[in-house]
Formats: C-alpha cells, sequence, structure tokens
C-alpha cells in the first residue's frame, strides 16, 4: 500500500504566487515567479508588467534546479563561484543554477519548488521565501 505523501495543491500554488507577487510589488520589482512540483513540473507562473521576457524561462529553470536537486539553487551558484566551473557542465538538466531557486521542504522532505527571476538575485530569493511563507505549517 503507498504511503500518503504531500504534494503542493492548487491551492497551495495559488497562496504562493500571491503572497511571493505582494512582496514583488512593495519593492517594485518586476519578476517572474514561477511553482513547479518536486519533479520540476511547472504548476504555476506569475509575469509581473514589466519584466522581460526571459525572466520566464529563467525563474522556471532555478526552480526546476531547486525542486530536483532537492536544495536553494544559490548553493550550485556558490559552487561555480568559487572556481568549480566544470559543474556547469556535470548536469546538463539543470540550467538554472542562479540563486533565487528554493525548494519546498514538508517533514523533511522536498515537495516543490520555486523560482524567481528579474532583480538582483538574492532579492530573487526573497521574494520565492515570501511565497513559500505563505504554507505556514503545511
Amino acid at each position: 500500500m503507498p504511503a500518503n505523501r504531500t504534494y503542493l495543491t492548487q491551492a497551495d500554488v495559488s497562496a504562493i504566487l500571491q503572497s511571493a507577487e505582494a512582496f514583488a510589488r512593495e519593492n517594485i520589482w518586476a519578476v517572474t515567479i514561477c511553482v513547479v512540483d518536486d519533479g520540476g513540473h511547472l504548476l504555476g507562473m506569475l509575469r509581473r508588467d514589466g519584466a522581460a521576457p526571459v525572466t520566464a524561462y529563467i525563474a522556471q529553470e532555478k526552480a526546476r534546479a531547486a525542486a530536483l536537486g532537492r536544495r536553494e539553487t544559490k548553493i550550485y551558484e556558490d559552487i561555480i563561484n568559487q572556481g568549480r566551473t566544470a559543474f556547469l557542465g556535470a548536469t546538463p538538466v539543470l540550467h538554472g543554477v542562479l540563486e533565487g531557486g528554493v525548494n519546498i521542504v514538508v517533514d523533511g522532505h522536498t515537495i516543490g519548488a520555486i523560482g524567481v527571476s528579474g532583480v538582483k538575485s538574492e532579492n530573487d530569493a526573497q521574494i520565492a521565501k515570501a511565497g513559500i511563507a505563505s504554507l505556514g505549517t503545511k
């Protein structure tokens, strides 16, 4: 018999997008926000007015990398910035290796991720974390 597992519902995705968008709006940041499931598949996306078209691609890739890697993408960026540039070719499916992708962890398991693109990477991560905070203690 399969074990019960937690997953992101459509209500969760809506709450995450709304909370992240509110944080971006307060700071007047034109960004794209993407939410993916634990396999990196897109569940929801919001592109704020003024966000460059490429941010839609980058945000989704950041979210996918965080979900599949089960960790924040800042870890990958740090690895590369510390001189391990070979990492760029080691994982051909992970393209979003810049800060701004944050995995969503419930009971020690990654159930999805959020990726943000459009402002400085550390601000992208702040927006992502504001979205995740909307889940409370799910």
